[in-house]
């Protein structure tokens, strides 16, 4: 299998990079950090990526995106990456619409989903409780009353839940934290009673919430999919989030990368270019072949995912696993090549490093995906 792209989208990527390049540079996520903007993203901006279609790349023509997959989305995120543009493709694209595709009725999904790829809706997947990502420790509870449910708990980390239009609640309708039975999903909205979003700001100047739900009351039709069933989506849905986050640091190690070699070829010491030592060559050579490798695996978990391959999650975790090691290598060989300066504000090299810390940990570290790879080849 050639692990290339394609011609439509080697030309996506082409578009996506002059784009982001021009209007959402590392400067824009700086001017957005500096101003404590509360949205964490221009909304007119995103308006303009969604009329180049970029919004409704995995959705259904039927609902008003292209029908296209996440390897061609994947395209868009290595290049959001390279220019650290904090755009809710991950939040609203990949789980908030996936959750919907995957297990939306056909009415929530005529609902919602045009209005996603008009760049007019943004959502948010409240699943994680804890500090770390463990998807099943869910002890938010839904218990039943009269035709519908009352959602008490609390939620972490929840990825641009700060704006999102509608939640998508992961609450346990049965069983105990940690069991994978008895979840369910339901869409709640965030200016209901008894909800209470708080922005927190991420290390990497991203928005994200933590949501507080106190007997949040919901309707029977706001339940995705089947109740006690919500593992069967979360899974797969947590899967597509893995394979994205994967492709957004694929960009984002290749440009730490191309900026590390062009600092080596114009930063003197002794009177010569630091990039003709022979150590720096070699440590750069690893970066490339680091680089390089998850590039392709990376792509192959698009690929997987799109093709519905009988091993894709095995897949996915040897993805995000070998892109989250690279990303600790390459952010943390390109600051210290940068010298004294890669630890200022000044230097953006910095800020891809906060960014690949909290991509590294985003539905699952390198360890956590080695054990479920280990796990899911029966070692």
């Amino acid at each position: 299998m050639s692990l290339v792209l394609s011609e439509e989208q080697a030309l996506i990527k082409d578009t996506a990079a002059e784009f982001l390049k021009e209007h959402a540079p590392v400067t824009h996520l700086r001017a957005l950090r500096d101003a404590g903007d509360a949205t964490g993203f221009s909304k007119k901006l995103w308006k303009e990526m969604a009329e180049l279609g970029w919004a409704g790349i995995p959705i259904a023509e039927a609902h008003g995106g292209s029908g296209l997959g996440l390897a061609e989305l994947g395209v868009v995120l290595e290049e959001s990456g390279r220019t650290l543009a904090p755009y809710p493709f991950v939040s609203t694209v990949v789980l908030g619409a996936g959750a919907i595709q995957l297990a939306g009725s056909e009415a929530q999904q005529q609902a919602i989903l045009p209005s996603v790829a008009a760049g007019d809706t943004l959502l948010a997947l409240a699943f994680e409780e804890r500090g770390r990502f463990a998807p099943f420790a869910i002890e938010t509870r839904a218990e039943s009353a009269g035709d519908g449910y009352r959602l008490t708990g609390e939620k972490r980390f929840v990825l641009d839940g700060q704006v999102a239009d509608h939640l998508i609640v992961v609450a346990r309708t049965a069983g105990e934290a940690g069991d994978r039975d008895g979840l369910t999903l339901f869409l709640v909205d965030p200016s209901a009673d008894g909800v209470h979003v708080e922005r927190t700001v991420m290390i990497d100047s991203r928005g994200a919430a933590r949501v507080r739900l106190a007997g949040v009351a919901v309707g029977a039709d706001a339940v995705l999919g089947e109740v006690g069933g919500g593992a069967d989506v979360l899974e797969p849905l947590l899967d597509r989030g893995a394979a994205a986050v994967s492709a957004e640091l694929v960009g984002l190690l290749s440009e730490v990368f191309d900026r590390t070699v062009a600092y080596l070829k114009t930063r003197e010491q002794f009177g010569v270019l630091i990039g003709t030592f022979q150590a720096l060559k070699h440590r750069a050579a690893t970066m490339f072949c680091e680089v390089e490798l998850s590039r392709s695996v990376a792509l192959d978990a698009l690929r997987a995912l799109d093709e519905d391959r009988p091993h894709a999650a095995r897949v996915v975790s040897a993805a995000k696993a070998r892109c989250s090691d690279t990303a600790s290598l390459v952010t943390c060989e390109g600051l210290q090549m940068h010298g004294g300066i890669g630890m200022t504000d000044e230097e953006e090299i910095g800020l891809f490093l906060k960014r690949a810390k909290a991509a590294e940990l985003a539905f699952g570290d390198a360890a956590y995906h080695r054990d479920r790879f280990a796990r899911l080849t029966g070692f």
